[in-house]
């Protein structure tokens, strides 16, 4: 990248944009220029060594940059707060919020918050509600197909009667009519790969939730057999999950339903993996929520399903274990805030571009799973 000496930021700034691919790479781009050593910087992305004397002193460089960016956000808006006069709340978590309906009838709202760390961010991801709902829904229609037998408390995503026409234009494609169960409090993990938390476990223990694994995996590696099961705690707003072996889910809500959810979650999330693998997508690990329908003694699956959000899914023509894996998840805001030693702390707000990246690669993996834009799918 050759910045002649004339330089004006405006012009920086339209350089940037004319090398976007679509995909969100310009945006990596920024991040690499922006560094405080632009020089070693440029040196270690394979360019001609840059004296940056000759060119646009930096902090013109850095200033194009943020401008570049203002105008971006500028466009952008995200939905951080949901309240409605015609139902009555229940429940508010780090990314939903829960109305009643009726006795049996839930309304799941999805807003635009997004947590890391198990702190939720002060500002949120733009369309990012809409796009964990519209996928969601899709994992709903998908699943039942390939699992036989699957229940889940999707109902539609029609929204309720009675909401003001301001209420209507901030819920239009973040919100789920569910079925109300009651709900298992362990967070049903299933990992198919060493990362994350995970990875961290194995490298000091040898271990993943207190299951021991071979000696001598990868960063990133398949784990060996398969994927397994690993709960771990609900914890409420504000306080942080527990990991645990899968015998302290049985102590936690009994063998009888602690070893259904558990096969129900390895055939969910194989299937997932499957149905993903087939259009490019490596669903790494993930999350799932279950209920119970106490009329019948079923579990089944709630919340939401096999999302950027509550997953770690990376392109799989860029698969190399031993390394951190490109990724269509949180992971910008992650190596964030771990870059600026924000990890787990309170009252953090997200820049406006790590927050635009998580956006389009949220709207990257939703492309390739469901076969389609957001905006087609809203408009379905």
């Amino acid at each position: 990248m050759i910045i002649e000496e004339t330089a004006k930021p405006l012009r920086l700034a339209s350089m940037l944009e004319e090398s976007y691919d679509g995909r969100g790479n310009f945006k990596r781009y920024l991040k690499v220029y922006s560094s405080d050593d632009f020089k070693t910087a440029a040196e270690q992305m394979g360019d001609q060594p840059l004296h940056t004397e000759r060119f646009a002193p930096f902090k013109v460089m850095e200033e194009a940059f943020r401008n570049y960016w203002a105008k971006l956000a500028g466009n952008a808006s995200d939905v951080t707060t949901v309240e409605l006069t015609a139902l009555p709340k229940i429940a508010s978590g780090k990314v939903r919020e829960l109305f009643s309906i009726d006795d049996n009838t839930l309304l799941f709202v999805t807003s635009d918050r997004i947590s890391a760390f198990d702190i939720v961010m002060n500002n949120g991801v733009p369309q990012k509600g809409c796009l964990l709902t519209m996928l969601s829904k899709h994992w709903f229609s998908v699943l039942p197909e390939l699992v036989p037998g699957l229940r889940t408390h999707f109902l539609a995503t029609d929204l309720p009667v009675g909401l003001s026409d301001r209420e209507l234009s901030c819920l239009t494609g973040r919100t789920m009519q569910v079925r109300k169960y009651k709900v298992f409090p362990l967070e049903c993990i299933v990992r198919g790969y060493l990362t994350g938390s995970s990875w961290n476990e194995y490298m000091t223990k040898g271990t993943v939730h207190g299951i021991q694994l071979p000696r001598g995996l990868q960063q990133c590696a398949a784990i060996p057999g398969g994927p397994i099961y690993t709960p771990s705690t609900k914890a409420p707003a504000g306080l942080h999950d527990e990991n645990i072996h899968p015998y302290q889910a049985i102590e936690m809500i009994g063998e009888q339903y602690a070893r259904r959810i558990e096969e129900l979650a390895l055939k969910v999330f194989k299937a997932g993996q499957d149905y993903a693998a087939q259009r490019g997508i490596i669903i790494a690990d993930t999350k799932f929520e279950f209920g119970l329908d106490e009329s019948t003694d079923e579990i089944v699956l709630i919340d939401e399903v096999l999302t950027p959000d509550s997953s770690h899914m990376w392109p799989k023509n860029k698969y190399e274990p031993g390394r951190e894996q490109e990724s269509f998840d949180k992971e910008p805001l992650r190596k964030w805030l771990r870059a600026m030693g924000l990890e787990g702390k309170e009252g953090v707000s997200i820049p406006d571009d790590i927050a635009l990246e998580t956006s389009q690669r949220y709207k990257d993996v939703f492309t390739l799973l469901t076969g389609q834009s957001l905006n087609t799918a809203l408009q379905a």
